[in-house]
């Protein structure tokens, strides 16, 4: 069966818009119009459409939910930092790291009231960013645990926890986000 580009572009957009991931819009259209096409092509192709990603962003949350619980619980990463020089950052090959802040601890008492006591949370930027990251540096958490956070070049936020270090918690991760855009001056 011959398909138009058109008819090609809104069959696209109304799978990716029910939630299918590229590789099974591929097969789609592969099976049902015997139409071949790389995954880069499909890529660029969807770039061009007005698609509602929200679907895509749904099914990846899910997707990370069900590999770690207490995912649905954490909060949502900001999804763009600019770097901190105001420069860009040359492109690295980047690992496969499904890491961002480790999942929320649930709310300590049922009044809601957290009278623990904790230190401050500290934040700093690094000077040399690390391979594969738009920005990085170190964190203190007032809590106690501290490690190294990264933001990657599609601005997805990462941390990696010091050997020996707790988890930061719901808390934690409030200040770390507040303090992040104070030193990068939002």
């Amino acid at each position: 069966m011959e398909i138009t580009e058109s008819q090609r572009n809104q069959f696209i957009q109304k799978c990716l818009e029910e939630g299918m991931s590229l590789s099974q819009v591929q097969d789609q259209l592969a099976q049902q119009f015997q139409l071949h096409v790389t995954y880069m092509e499909l890529r660029l192709l969807t770039a061009e459409l007005q698609v509602n990603w929200e679907k895509q962003d749904a099914r990846a949350m899910a997707a990370r939910a069900a590999r770690t619980p207490a995912a649905a619980q954490q909060p949502p990463l900001p999804r763009e930092a600019p770097p901190a020089n105001g420069e860009e950052q040359e492109a690295w090959p980047q690992e496969e790291e499904e890491s961002p802040l480790p999942p929320a601890t649930p709310p300590p008492a049922a009044d809601g009231a957290d009278n623990t006591p904790r230190g401050t949370t500290t934040v700093e930027i690094s000077k040399v960013v690390r391979p594969g990251a738009s920005l990085s540096g170190t964190v203190k958490f007032g809590s106690g645990a501290s490690g190294e956070w990264y933001v990657d070049a599609y601005g997805r936020l990462g941390f990696n926890a010091d050997e020996g270090s707790s988890q930061p918690d719901q808390r934690d991760i409030q200040e770390f986000q507040a303090e992040l855009q104070k030193a990068l001056g939002y």
